[in-house]
């Protein structure tokens, strides 16, 4: 029997930086095996990506206010996911974040202050998951008011590593890691038979490990605000924007979540910085099988219950 091989891609997908990592019998089906999964995330961002003017989340953007519109099955079962997940945060996830006011951030030096509160708040107002109309019998999707558009930056990412995943087992591929841009999801062990283990980016020195982690058969997200924000009369404000208030959070430094799927470790990351610190916390520890990891603007970190973490 031949000794197994790793092979290894990084490309630009989605606008983001995806390495493929799997383990085969030979260094050609494990290329041949990395092709088809590239070819699965091209045609999720075929169906996803607002840069693309033929996507199906351009066609229901456009017809926002006007009439629903027919989309795959694929696409309503992800807005369905969508808003099951808004519903668990209470809002703090919200693919109709589309319609917020670029314009407002900028989140460059020249940010020295933050807009009205009334500014702000205008600037959310058609952010609304519960304006997404979705009717599964006719797999039609509407977004009630004009100007309303959805996006699946939240999700998508981990959606499309998920599925490459699923595509790369069937093909027999054992053993790899699929990372979408910090998304990743493991399954099987390395060459030696040893987990995966991954670095947790330290805020302050993204390259820097703040800390390590066996995972293995398991998916990891991290959210931060260490790459994007504005200091503004010395405190630290995060790209992520509220979409209840319209204005950024402050209070943590970077979000790592823990879970069975890259979807749900992806979509859950960044409603926890918006929650902040205790509630983030306690949602998590509600939820089955999902873990978080914590780092507020002090350095302090904080776990959910069910993970340890070796510093």
């Amino acid at each position: 029997m031949s000794a197994e091989v790793s092979s290894n891609r990084i490309l630009k997908l989605m606008g983001n930086r995806f390495e493929f990592t799997v383990i085969s019998d030979t260094k050609e089906s494990g290329a041949k095996a990395i092709d088809t999964a590239i070819a699965e995330i091209q045609r999720i961002e075929e169906l996803l990506s607002t840069f693309k003017d033929t996507s199906q989340t351009n066609y229901i953007n456009e017809n926002a206010g006007i009439k629903p519109v027919q989309v795959d099955e694929e696409v309503i079962h992800l807005i369905q996911r969508s808003l099951k997940i808004s519903e668990l945060t209470q809002g703090a996830f919200d693919i109709t974040y589309g319609s917020i006011d670029k314009s407002l951030w900028n989140f460059d030096l020249n940010m020295t202050s933050l807009p009205s509160s009334e500014t702000a708040l205008k600037s959310v107002s058609l952010i609304n998951y519960q304006n997404v109309l979705v009717d599964p019998d006719n797999s039609t999707v509407m977004l009630k008011h004009a100007g309303m558009r959805i996006g699946f930056g939240g999700i998508g990412k981990g959606y499309a590593a998920d599925r490459a995943m699923f595509v790369l087992k069937n093909l027999g591929i054992q053993s790899g890691i699929v990372n979408a841009a910090g998304d990743l999801i493991t399954w099987g062990t390395q060459l030696n038979g040893t987990p995966w283990t991954i670095g947790i980016a330290d805020p302050d020195q993204s390259t820097r490990p703040f800390s390590s982690l066996n995972i293995s058969n398991t998916a990891i997200a991290t959210s931060g605000n260490y790459e994007k924000y504005a200091t503004i009369n010395g405190k630290r404000y995060s790209h992520t924007i509220d979409p209840k208030t319209g204005l950024p959070v402050s209070g943590i430094k970077s979000v790592s979540i823990l879970g069975p799927s890259a979807e749900l470790a992806d979509a859950m990351a960044t409603p926890v910085v918006v929650m902040g610190v205790r509630v983030g916390l306690d949602l998590i520890n509600q939820l089955k099988q999902v873990a978080c990891i914590i780092i507020d603007d002090f350095d302090r970190m904080y776990t959910s219950k069910n993970i340890n973490v070796k510093r």
